[in-house]
């Protein structure tokens, strides 16, 4: 068995908070392609009469279907801050480490309020 080394990454970087924020970007990203097939799948219910519809609209109304509609909320939310973030950095401008911790912060610190801020406006109706 040939006796290769582990990529360097393994070695020389530590898991911070840009790599946090830059991962949880990508899950996002995951979570709300799902989330789109769940919006296709509304509109094929839809498409079928008031009944099915109706009958879908139901299932989402469960404890079970709010914690869907809540998290892709909340998805959505961190997926936009973060990916602000990511445009910012491809342009060159942030790069450096203090910076990019920085607007780490920033997003985490974003999301977190404005998360509270979108649970108490629209909490009765979730």
């Amino acid at each position: 068995m040939n006796q290769r080394p582990l990529s360097p990454h393994l070695q020389v970087y530590r898991f911070g908070l840009g790599m946090t924020v830059s991962i949880l970007h990508r899950a996002t990203g995951i979570a709300l392609s799902v989330g789109t097939l769940i919006g296709v799948f509304s509109l094929l219910r839809l498409s079928q009469g008031r009944a099915p519809y109706n009958a879908w609209v139901d299932c989402l109304a469960t404890p079970f279907g709010t914690l869907v509609r809540v998290g892709l909320m909340l998805c959505l939310l961190y997926h936009t801050l973060s990916g602000i973030r990511h445009l910012w950095l491809d342009t060159g401008r942030g790069l450096e480490r203090a910076q990019a911790r920085q607007s780490a912060r920033w997003v985490v610190g974003g999301f977190v309020v404005l998360a509270i801020a979108l649970i108490v406006v629209w909490g009765g109706g979730l």
